[in-house]
């Protein structure tokens, strides 16, 4: 028989509601002949009645060919809802007993007891399975720590299912990703002043740490949890306590029961994705007994027809004249057999349902009013298409058995911006005369299930794999909508949000292609799935899914999610405001909570209106920064200040506020360091100094170069650092004055018009003029140029980003594109990093966001400058928009003494590449085709990243950018294609700025 993809109905988590008994019986319609009855009698003998756990507890095998009824289907074990002990003897493997699982304070009683021992044995057989060493018990030695001021991610639920999770947050976040395995382990307090609301304490639990180790820790005193992921059920037992848990928390969750019985719906869900997503679910009718208020009203569905009923009784005749409008409508295509179900929360987990002919009209409607009849109210009662095998040829020829059915389980996660992203995929394959379902099938990856059900052409399988994409992130995305327009209390809580959905799909042929059709939505079945498929490549025997982790983009999300919790209401003070490019500042601190509080030398700056306290102070003279930084600290003490940190992103105050923090007692950089690394030819000639060990030491990056404050300095220079060189402000920014000099006669040139032309802040406001005018030569390095942008706390590096820059305008070096993720290769990359990290590390910059230029040569990486704050232009957003990680946010962390959230390796989720436009270049396409609101409306709609970095168009000799424009793109090729055709399409290429000729150093 040829391998057959045939229509197989997912499974959803555990319920608490035992299958009501049908009739034995199934007696067919009044109006219907004795033919119709012997039809549903043999009807009756296909129903498929399958019971699955979201938390995986039932080790049996599946049931088949269960009559509705005739079975108690009530889940085991407590998460389901479901009471009595565990199964005991279920695990084969050797690890100690003799651990503390009991919890001071919280004590358990012998059922609940019993069921945190069975969790600690299915953790300890998934980490052996995995190859993983076993569970070191360390709570006879409580964890101090600093609760309030740490990341805890604490999961409550089954080892099996969240296991992908735990394993992936002790790599990204080392010790704060934590298992509980009872609920006793767990504790709320009531939150001061959020009334209603409660803080989530850890007493116990098991801590993840990179390479799968694992501990079981005891907490004094109690961590408190920064975000919570629980596996609910909404019965009796566990489940409900992990409900209650959820409920109302101050600090992040990544489900709620509310949620959970929405999603749980079948109705509800397929009206949402195929209303709201455009997503393809099974064509279907609809008996509801007073509906959910989601239901009502609304456009009309596709394929979904939903009946409203007034009563349960004397629906007879409706139900028949649906039914059978329903059977013949050509909605149904080539159906050959329709499955009648239940749909309700009640009802998760419950896959029951009766498969009949098509024809046979009065055996569904029977079964229909039956169901009716155990209706409660917001339940319903589908009757929905089951889609006929999508026959596909088998190089092997015929085969002897039964065709092969495959389910398609995804899952897809919320990231920054609130965009889903898919993460993983993972199938199920088996006989194609039975139902496919998570556990009693190997999964395996797409492309592998569908060469063995006869699809292994690379350009179909990649056809099918974005179709899946597609749908599944179309699906969290529907239900995120849904989410955004619920109030607090039906989410149940603040901070409840869906952050991640399992989505079961079967395949379909419409319009001769491949089509994955949206079965159930689920959380718990296909993480586990995917993890499980993930353990195929276990320790030792890493392979290709070590890479791709399904949990990754969650745990991300549980990350950046914490580090809001943390920040929520925190006081800081900010010296310096900065120009338009700095707007964002202000929009992202409303966003986070933050109260800020600023120091600035405009007293009419626009920024002055949008904080918590302004305090006009002059900024500007740099040689009065000792004297400026006491009489600011007094000034925030006389107001009252209760500052949590301070800090600056503005070059020209950075001195400033490293001082003002010495005076306050906040953290930040020693002031020395500062200095050095504000200073550019005395952090080259430090760095020269520092020649190890430890080795490579930063001496190999630094560059020969002198200082120049006299004419007399210029004419030695010349012949101390071999030319071409280049000469550029020792305090500058931006580029600003430098210059590529090829011989004596042309430094002294360039050196008496830097002398002349800017000699204070007033001739160039905001390139640190205030510290003087001072020059230095350096030695012109070949190779290309990069940025890197560093998160270091306590001298350690937490994160990297590495960005590509076009070729310099020539001889004055402006910027003209840039290409983020680099396009260096892995090695090159990880030079560049530890090259910039060195040089922070010399100068004594440990803590901080720092922006490091350098260049690559043949030689390996050479300094340009340090930046000692966050990464100017385009890069705080390119950063956020392609890793969903915020600088901004970082810096406050570690202003705060708090160490930043942040993903071990962030993986970048495209491409950007963009330009700079400058006015001497750009002035008569950025006054008419490439206008700011021209690109601000482009902006708008997707087509472009737009930095605004100046106010107004004015030209000078020392210009700096007055915008970036960048493309996006799921390559750099690709980015770089629309990049330049909207470049040429708005001017902004040309004879005199050849945008193709910059970007060609991005191939």
């Amino acid at each position: 028989m040829p391998q057959a993809l045939l229509y197989k109905a997912a499974l959803l988590g555990p319920g608490p509601v035992p299958l009501p008994p049908l009739p034995p019986p199934l007696r067919p319609a009044r109006s219907e002949s004795a033919r119709h009855a012997r039809r549903a009698a043999a009807a009756h003998q296909s129903l498929s009645c399958s019971t699955n756990e979201m938390l995986s507890l039932d080790p049996s095998g599946p049931e088949w060919d269960c009559p509705l009824g005739s079975k108690d289907l009530e889940e085991e074990g407590p998460w389901g809802g479901g009471s009595g002990l565990p199964p005991t003897g279920c695990f084969p493997g050797s690890w100690r007993q003799d651990v503390g699982l009991d919890c001071k304070g919280s004590p358990e009683g012998a059922e609940a007891r019993a069921w945190t021992v069975y969790y600690y044995s299915l953790l300890q057989s998934c980490l052996q399975q995995a190859g993983l060493p076993e569970t070191q018990d360390r709570s006879q030695v409580p964890r101090t720590g600093c609760p309030g001021a740490e990341v805890t991610l604490c999961v409550l639920g089954s080892p099996s299912t969240f296991l992908p999770v735990l394993l992936e947050g002790g790599v990204q976040s080392p010790g704060n990703m934590l298992l509980c395995l009872s609920p006793a382990w767990l504790m709320k307090v009531p939150a001061p002043g959020r009334p209603g609301e409660a803080a989530l304490l850890v007493s116990k639990a098991v801590s993840f740490h990179p390479g799968g180790l694992t501990f079981l820790d005891e907490f004094v005193p109690p961590r408190r949890a920064t975000y919570f992921l629980a596996g609910l059920g909404l019965g009796p037992g566990r489940g409900r306590e992990a409900a209650e848990l959820a409920r109302d928390l101050t600090c992040p969750t990544g489900a709620s029961a509310e949620l959970a019985r929405l999603l749980e719906d079948r109705l509800l869900t397929r009206q949402l994705l195929a209303q709201q997503g455009g997503v393809a679910v099974p064509v279907t009718l609809a008996f509801t007994y007073k509906p959910l208020g989601l239901l009502r009203g609304g456009d009309a569905s596709p394929g979904l027809r939903l009946v409203e009923l007034s009563g349960k009784e004397g629906q007879e005749t409706l139900v028949k004249e649906e039914v059978e409008t329903f059977l013949r409508s050509e909605a149904l295509g080539d159906v050959l057999q329709v499955a009648v179900k239940f749909s309700g929360w009640r009802w998760r987990g419950r896959q029951a349902f009766r498969l009949y002919p098509r024809e046979e009209l009065g055996a569904v409607v029977d079964t229909v009013l039956a169901l009716l009849e155990k209706l409660e109210e917001e339940e319903s009662v589908l009757v929905e298409a089951v889609y006929p095998p999508v026959w596909l040829p088998c190089s092997d020829g015929p085969s002897l058995g039964p065709g092969l059915a495959v389910r398609i389980c995804a899952v897809v996660c919320r990231t920054q911006g609130d965009r889903p992203l898919l993460s993983k995929v993972a199938c199920g394959v088996g006989r194609g005369d039975r139902p496919v379902r998570h556990h009693n099938s190997l999964p395996r990856t797409l492309e592998v299930a569908l060469a063995q059900c006869g699809l292994g052409e690379a350009a179909q399988v990649a056809a099918v794999r974005q179709r899946v994409k597609a749908a599944a992130e179309a699906a969290l995305g529907a239900v995120l909508a849904l989410e955004a327009g619920l109030s607090a209390e039906q989410r149940g809580g603040r901070r409840a949000h869906t952050d991640f959905l399992g989505v079961d799909f079967a395949l379909t042929a419409a319009g001769g292609a491949l089509t994955p059709v949206a079965l159930e939505l689920n959380g718990g079945l296909c993480l586990e799935a995917c993890g499980a498929l993930e353990g195929l490549w276990a320790a030792p025997r890493l392979g290709p899914a070590a890479d791709d982790a399904a949990a990754a983009p969650l745990v991300e999300t549980m990350l950046r999610r914490s580090a809001r919790c943390l920040m929520e209401g925190k006081h800081l003070l900010v010296v310096g405001a900065g120009g338009v490019s700095k707007k964002f500042v202000w929009e992202a601190a409303r966003d986070y909570g933050l109260q800020l509080h600023l120091v600035e030398s405009d007293p009419n700056h626009f920024a002055s209106q949008l904080v918590q306290t302004f305090i006009h102070f002059d900024t500007t003279e740099h040689q009065r920064d000792e004297e400026n930084a006491r009489l600011l600290a007094e000034l925030v003490r006389a107001r009252g200040l209760k500052l949590d940190g301070c800090f600056s992103y503005w070059d020209d105050c950075l001195v400033l506020t490293a001082l003002l923090c010495q005076e306050l007692g906040l953290p930040c950089c020693p002031p020395a360091a500062m200095r050095l690394a504000k200073h550019k030819s005395r952090t080259q000639l430090h760095l020269l100094c520092h020649h190890g060990p430890p080795w490579p030491a930063p001496s190999l990056h630094a560059v020969p170069c002198c200082p120049l404050e006299s004419e007399a300095d210029v004419e030695r220079a010349v012949h101390q650092v071999p030319l071409p060189g280049v000469m550029k402000l020792e305090f500058g920014a931006g580029a600003v004055g430098t210059r590529l000099v090829k011989d004596a006669p042309q430094c002294h040139e360039h050196f008496s018009r830097i002398t002349r032309d800017l000699q204070g802040e007033a001739d160039h406001p905001g390139i640190g003029l205030g510290w003087g005018n001072a020059m230095l030569l350096m030695e012109f390095v070949e190779g290309t140029e990069h940025d890197v942008d560093l998160v270091l706390f306590g001298g350690r590096l937490l994160a990297a980003f590495v960005s590509d820059n076009g070729p310099t305008r020539l001889p004055g070096f402006t910027e003209t594109a840039a290409c983020m993720p680099t396009g260096l290769a892995p090695e090159q990359e990880a030079q560049m990093v530890q090259a910039a990290f060195r040089c922070c590390l010399g100068c004594g910059l440990l803590d901080g966001v720092f922006n490091v230029e350098l260049k690559l040569t043949g030689a390996g990486p050479r300094l340009i400058e340090i930046n000692p704050r966050m990464g100017g232009f385009y890069l705080r957003d390119w950063i956020l928009e392609l890793y969903g990680v915020d600088l901004l946010l970082a810096a406050a962390m570690v202003a705060c003494g708090l160490r930043p959230a942040l993903p071990t390796h962030p993986r970048a989720r495209g491409h950007l590449v963009g330009v700079m436009c400058l006015v001497s270049q750009h002035l008569q396409a950025l006054s008419s085709t490439a206008s700011r609101e021209t690109l601000q409306a482009l902006h708008d709609r997707g087509l472009l990243r737009l930095n605004l970095l100046e106010e107004a168009l004015v030209p000078g000799e020392y210009e700096e950018p007055y915008c970036s424009v960048a493309c996006a793109g799921p390559s750099p090729a690709e980015a770089r294609l629309r990049l330049l055709g909207l470049c040429q399409g708005l001017g902004i290429d040309g004879p005199n700025y050849p945008v193709a000729h910059f970007l060609s150093h991005f191939k």
